[in-house]
């Protein structure tokens, strides 16, 4: 059996393992990463080599690496590893790998991905940079809450009720996402990001102040709405505070009467 690789260069590796992202799938996680990146740097989302996606297969993990410039990303760049390796490692630093690239280092965002496979059990997670994300940040900022909280908005429904519940959120439910705070280096965000996790059961992604945000989902289509979900509700609660609207309104459900 060939050894696992460690994060270095695939010319200091016997045997790559390459046949892990070799596929002419095109749902095959090797080439929806690229793909999906792609698509997310069209949207401001991955600017300069930032944010990145992780799509799990049962125990194999997809990761995209370091300073890779998204909308460029092949196949041949992602890094690969095992889930069960990782829950035996004594140290996050020490990771293993089952495929390298040739080039790039692993990325910060990988423990913190991890963290929504193992705590939540999700298919994929997906990690923006986007402007309306951290615009909310700094208006929570401002009000120094930790929470970005809004009700009563059609979008909503994007969302999942919570971990192993059934459903999704409706029209007038309250969306409750938590805001950690930005460390120098991104992979010491990992403790907080978990602790957040814990203490908002339900929620399926977590705001990082002046930074970006995690959202995870249980396969690549959930993970990629609720982004997108997301991301509508940013921009539209920046654009709210612009016009002095409230994120939290009192409006009672409506039953229609039936017209005989």
């Amino acid at each position: 059996m060939t050894p696992p690789t460690t994060g270095l260069p695939a010319e200091n590796t016997t045997d790559n393992n390459d046949h892990l992202v070799q596929s002419d799938d095109p749902e095959h996680p090797a080439n929806l990463i690229p793909s999906l990146c792609a698509k997310f740097w069209t949207l401001g989302w991955v600017t300069g080599t930032g944010g990145g996606a992780s799509i799990r297969d049962d125990d194999l993990v997809y990761l995209a690496p370091s300073g890779v410039q998204k909308e460029l990303m092949k196949p041949s760049d992602i890094y690969v590893l095992s889930l069960a390796a990782q829950a035996k490692s004594l140290s996050r630093r020490q990771r293993v790998y089952l495929r390298s690239p040739a080039v790039y280092k692993p990325s910060q965002c990988t423990p913190l991905f991890l963290a929504a496979f193992t705590k939540r059990n999700a298919g994929c997670c997906i990690h923006t940079h986007s402007h309306w994300a951290v615009l909310v940040t700094l208006i929570l900022e401002q009000q120094g809450s930790k929470e970005f909280r809004i009700n009563n908005i059609e979008q909503i429904k994007g969302f999942g009720k919570g971990f192993q519940k059934s459903g999704n959120l409706g029209y007038h439910d309250t969306l409750v996402i938590p805001v950690i705070e930005n460390t120098a280096h991104e992979e010491d965000l990992t403790e907080f990001l978990e602790e957040a996790m814990d203490k908002y059961p339900d929620t399926y992604a977590v705001l990082v102040r002046r930074h970006g945000v995690y959202v995870w989902g249980d396969n690549v289509h959930k993970a990629k709405t609720q982004c997108e979900s997301l991301d509508y509700l940013f921009q539209l609660a920046v654009e709210m505070k612009q016009l002095g609207l409230p994120w939290i309104t009192d409006i009672e459900p409506t039953i229609p009467t039936r017209k005989d």
